[in-house]
């Protein structure tokens, strides 16, 4: 930035010196810059947005004055001199301010209606010390709170249960706050030099009222930069508990100043059982709360846990009818086969679901299991050794969320069910009680033969969008031809349907092979039987029983669920992918964007040039150098140094790139969902906050104390 101010200044002199030097010994007058680049959130600071740049300039006027033709050189301050300015500049925004402020006081009495429906500005008046004592007391406050959630330290200290009857001790953040007496604040010291030793300094309302402000003035952060570049997508992960309450994280997808795309935290929504209120108040968190305009949503997704995916689906369908171009897309992080699966609605794929994830997760957590299962592994394939590698590998890894995961769990099936009944069964004190306890009821949960039934229908059907899913989490140009085989992986599923009795006795004949290797009988389901005591004439086969109650639902579902997410308009933005240059090269560059383009008309700078502006895209790449690689992402394209002369294009990359179904290619703006995961991974469910977590997940976010403080006055008078 340093060097862009020295740029627009014209002072060749100086473009020799460090950011360091320039900062320290140069000044640069407010008036050079336009006045949307000044933030005037409080009365007695006049600070510079982050992207401001100098661009007013009077560079002719010293042509007509032969006693100006030199530049002046601005001199280098010593520290005195630096801090004398510093104090000048504060006394002169004080004035500036003042007269402002009198100025629109009296142009407001003039128009504000009769009732008060506009709001007088305040008469900046110079602080008496009692408020300006009040201001640098609540701005340490803040300060502590912005540590806790930066910190992750829970507000809350010891239970009340820990502690013996008539002993007070302090949670965590009056603990800070003594900390910090102690430490020489002389404000927080004053303060209360005259309260009991065991009374509060901070009630639990004022916290929660400060954190609120501290959450809000750290997510408008992102929510600025979201705003300046237009367009956006929404993505939710999945529902959370915090502290004893259900809640979607909420993320956002944007292209930044710099061209990079990021994925963002933005917050927590409070979850809701019913879909249409849900739908409601995601809308209006989105809208009013955090005042995004909805009319500039492209994308949406929503990573669900099985049993949530119906009600999200309810929350797109409607946000669709309000905004048709906010597309219903699958999200880049997760596997289309999981996802699907999670989609299904069987109460047995959610129950099969669920224990896979408990094996996974029991297995990670004690790496003395791991060794276990490997030897176990290594006794099993020892006559395919490289098979028997490659399952060692994938157990060390995150297998349940693979597109193949289905095939990986019933390949490893045995030595799962070996390994958990070694453990369950060992009579040394090898393994503790939880452990031991968890093997044998999560050994008992595989052996039962209706997740034997729900795993291998799952792995069978899913294998038919097993590489379609692949490729759309691939190079962008085998997303760009995994839409073009969506219609053939349909035909193959719509083949399947027809034929499931065919299919059906393949699958249920896999099924009761394996449950024969692992020594389980095949039965119906316990509650099915238990259902139909007494009913003489029930002579359901199990074969027939999981085709009715599994297979047929399971393919049905999953035939529309792809039609769903994969809706004419999805196509379309995945066909505009062409123009990418890797993309248009394989197509020999006989590509034909304009007619895909059609649903992003509105968004683009000058859409009646479009047409000739793609075919000078087209030239440009086709008539390049030899030496020229053709960019093969969007991430490269809208790095180019000259991509700004093809503004149409530029425009329909960047509205691309946020799509939720395309990758961040660099992972470093893909942090808001790692932090998030570490988040939840590393803080108890009681001790989780929404407000602490955004300010921990945010970090490294610049958070204005000034404004934090100001805003908090005028909301609690």
């Amino acid at each position: 930035r340093c060097q862009r101010w020295v740029e627009n200044c014209r002072r060749a002199d100086l473009e020799d010196k460090t950011p360091d030097q320039l900062n320290k010994h140069y000044r640069l007058c407010a008036k050079h810059f336009e006045t949307s680049m000044i933030c005037r959130s409080s009365p007695y600071r006049t600070v510079l947005r982050d992207n401001a740049v100098p661009t007013i300039f009077d560079l002719t006027s010293h042509l007509n004055n032969p006693h100006s033709r030199h530049r002046k050189r601005i001199k280098e301050l010593s520290e005195d001199e630096i801090r004398t300015l510093k104090q000048q500049k504060i006394d002169e925004a004080f004035e500036r301010e003042q007269a402002t402020q009198e100025l629109n006081e009296s142009n407001e009495q003039n128009t504000v209606s009769e009732e008060g429906g506009e709001e007088q500005e305040e008469e900046a008046v110079p602080l008496t010390l009692e408020e300006r004592e009040n201001k640098d007391y609540l701005k340490s406050l803040f300060e502590i709170l912005i540590l806790m959630g930066k910190q992750n330290i829970p507000l809350d200290g010891h239970s009340v249960d820990e502690l013996p009857e008539g002993i007070f001790t302090s949670d965590n953040f009056q603990a800070l706050l003594e900390y910090r007496i102690n430490a020489g604040d002389e404000v927080l010291r004053k303060r209360f030099e005259m309260t009991a030793v065991n009374l509060e300094y901070c009630s639990k309302t004022q916290q929660k009222q400060m954190l609120e402000i501290c959450e809000s003035c750290v997510r408008e952060e992102t929510l600025r930069e979201v705003r300046d570049s237009h367009f956006f997508s929404i993505v939710t992960d999945e529902v959370v508990d915090i502290a004893g309450e259900e809640h979607l994280p909420v993320l956002v997808r944007f292209v930044d100043d710099s061209h990079n795309l990021r994925e963002e935290f933005i917050g927590f929504l409070p979850y809701e059982a019913d879909p249409e209120i849900l739908a409601v108040k995601f809308h209006t968190t989105i809208t009013e709360k955090w005042g995004l305009n909805m009319e500039y949503c492209r994308g949406q997704a929503y990573i669900v846990s099985s049993g949530f995916a119906s009600k999200m689906k309810v929350v797109a369908t409607r946000l669709l009818e309000k905004y048709p171009q906010a597309v219903y897309t699958l999200c880049s992080s997760c596997a289309l086969n999981v996802w699907l699966a999670k989609s299904v609605p069987v109460v047995g794929v959610s129950i099969a679901l669920g224990t896979i994830e408990e094996v996974c997760c029991l297995f990670n957590q004690s790496p003395q299991l791991l060794v276990e299962l490997d030897n176990t592994i290594s006794v099993l394939f020892q006559n395919n050794e490289e098979k028997g590698n490659e399952l060692k590998e994938i157990c060390r890894s995150q297998w349940t969320s693979r597109h193949d995961t289905f095939e990986v769990l019933v390949d490893l099936m045995q030595a799962l069910v070996l390994c958990l009944d070694a453990v369950s069964s060992d009579s040394s004190v090898r393994w503790n009680n939880f452990i031991a306890g968890r093997a044998f009821v999560l050994s008992s949960a595989l052996t039962d033969f209706d997740f034997i039934v729900t795993i291998v229908i799952l792995k069978n059907v899913l294998s038919f969008t097993r590489a379609f899913g692949k490729n759309l989490q691939g190079q962008t140009s085998d997303v760009f031809f995994a839409a073009s085989s969506l219609t053939a992986v349909l035909h193959s599923l719509n083949e399947v349907m027809e034929n499931i009795e065919v299919y059906h006795e393949f699958w249920f004949e896999e099924a009761t092979n394996l449950a024969t290797k692992l020594d389980v009988q095949i039965k119906l389901p316990g509650k099915f039987r238990r259902a139909q005591q007494g009913n003489l004439d029930s002579d359901v086969t199990s074969e027939n029983y999981y085709k009715e109650i599994l297979s047929v639902p399971t393919v049905e579902h999953i035939i529309q669920e792809l039609k769903d997410i994969f809706s004419e308009q999805h196509l379309k933005a995945l066909k505009c992918l062409s123009l990418v240059p890797s993309v248009m090269g394989q197509l020999k560059f006989n590509t034909s964007e304009e007619h895909h383009a059609d649903m992003y008309k509105n968004d683009l700078p000058n859409p009646d040039t479009l047409s000739a502006e793609l075919h000078c895209w087209r030239i440009k790449w086709k008539h390049r150098g030899k030496d020229i690689e053709l960019p093969a992402t969007i991430y490269e394209a809208l790095h180019l140094p000259d991509i700004k002369f093809f503004p149409n294009v530029y425009a329909l990359l960047k509205v691309l790139c946020i799509l939720p179904v395309m990758k961040v290619e660099n992972e470093k703006y893909e942090i808001g969902r790692k932090r998030l995961k570490a988040y939840l991974k590393n803080t108890l469910t009681e001790q989780r906050s929404s407000n602490l977590a955004l300010l921990n997940i945010n970090f490294d976010i610049k958070h204005d104390l000034d404004l934090m403080v100001d805003t908090y006055i005028k909301l609690y008078p």
